[in-house]
């Protein structure tokens, strides 16, 4: 049995062994990637933090916008939870440092990744276990943004009962003399689930916007924004509009 001839062995073809060298130059390139972004967060580095290269991130407008959102009109008090969107959750850190460190929200990053596990603020989650998170953190949360990993009812639900049960208040949402909600949410997800965002937010009075998130790298599927609120990035569509 130790004798084994060499005609034995399996031999790779020419085109498999490029995609198996393609294979580990992106493997290798993503660790360099998270390499750095590691680095930047151990060090406070002044250049902001990118998400460049991981895959299906939004595009840096995109982010940008659903950041300064996340952050509007926000102080010390409030409590901030980014929901397996960590590209949002990077420029929520880059604006962070515009503002003085007392006057800073505190944030939660809630992430499948554990790589995001160099921030602070990151705390494991899997949607399959819904409400397996640190038990301080309940009903602490002011703010949500989510978009949950995948297009089917099953993930929808469950990372809504993760959303209510991180909410301070949830079917009884007061708005201020502007208009704007104490508790706010964004969901960021497929049109075709829109049915079940609907359903399932409708007590945090969550509608489909006008607003379409953009990701770097494209998907097949149409991407929209749901938010139990109005402001100068977004509308509500009319019933028209959203099916």
């Amino acid at each position: 049995m130790d004798n084994i001839e060499d005609d034995d062995m399996p031999v790779l073809s020419g085109s498999a062994l490029d995609a198996l060298k393609e294979f580990y130059a992106d493997r290798d390139a993503q660790l360099q990637k998270f390499e750095e972004l590691k680095q930047k967060a151990e060090e406070q580095a002044d250049a902001p933090l990118t998400m460049e290269a991981f895959a299906e991130d939004y595009s840096n407008e995109t982010a940008t916008l659903l950041a300064q959102e996340l952050l509007r009109d926000a102080d010390a008090e409030t409590v901030i939870a980014v929901v397996s969107a960590p590209s949002v959750f990077i420029q929520v850190k880059n604006l962070l440092r515009m503002i003085e460190t007392e006057k800073r929200p505190k944030v939660h990053l809630l992430e499948f990744d554990r790589r995001f596990d160099v921030f602070p603020e990151f705390t494991f989650y899997d949607y399959h276990d819904p409400l397996k998170l640190p038990p301080h953190m309940k009903g602490t949360v002011d703010r949500v943004v989510c978009d949950p990993p995948f297009l089917n009812e099953e993930c929808q639900t469950r990372a809504a009962l993760t959303v209510r049960w991180l909410f301070k208040s949830w079917g009884q949402v007061k708005s201020d003399e502007n208009g704007m909600p104490d508790s706010r949410l964004i969901v960021c997800t497929g049109e075709r689930v829109g049915d079940i965002v609907n359903r399932v937010y409708r007590p945090q009075g969550i509608a489909t916007t006008t607003y379409l998130p953009v990701h770097s790298k494209g998907l097949s599927n149409e991407f929209y924004c749901y938010a139990n609120y109005e402001c100068e990035h977004w509308k509500w569509r009319k019933p028209e509009e959203s099916s």
